[in-house]
């Protein structure tokens, strides 16, 4: 009985990954920010990005939902030992929109969610 409690009430953690963590990452994290489910983070997988991931990132996380194939691609390969066993998943959001652009905004729900709702009731 309390166990059901205590596994319907945790959070997972979802990290948003993109290249220079400026627009897709960030928006992903605005927009689930408040969302009761999730505890969100965004990183950026270039030199230059605002946040660079780093191990950390991925040991925090349970889900890491990427926007590119290119950034799953390179976070197998720099992170072998933390991303090995980790949910990576591609959202296929291309690098053409500006931060909290309504359209992007919406793409990220659309990939996003089902992912979301399926890592939690896996959890």
């Amino acid at each position: 009985m309390g166990e059901a409690n205590i596994s319907s009430e945790r959070r997972i953690n979802v990290l948003f990954v993109c290249s220079r963590n400026k627009w897709r990452s960030p928006t992903a994290e605005a927009i689930y920010r408040n969302d009761s489910r999730v505890a969100v983070r965004s990183r950026g997988t270039a030199r230059a990005a605002r946040q660079t991931v780093r191990a950390a990132d991925l040991t925090w996380a349970d889900l890491v939902l990427v926007m590119e194939d290119k950034h799953r691609r390179r976070l197998l390969a720099h992170f072998p030992g933390e991303s090995r066993f980790l949910p990576i998943e591609v959202l296929h959001i291309p690098d053409d929109y500006q931060f909290m652009d309504p359209e992007l905004a919406e793409l990220i729900r659309l990939a996003a969610e089902p992912l979301i709702a399926e890592a939690i009731a896996k959890d």
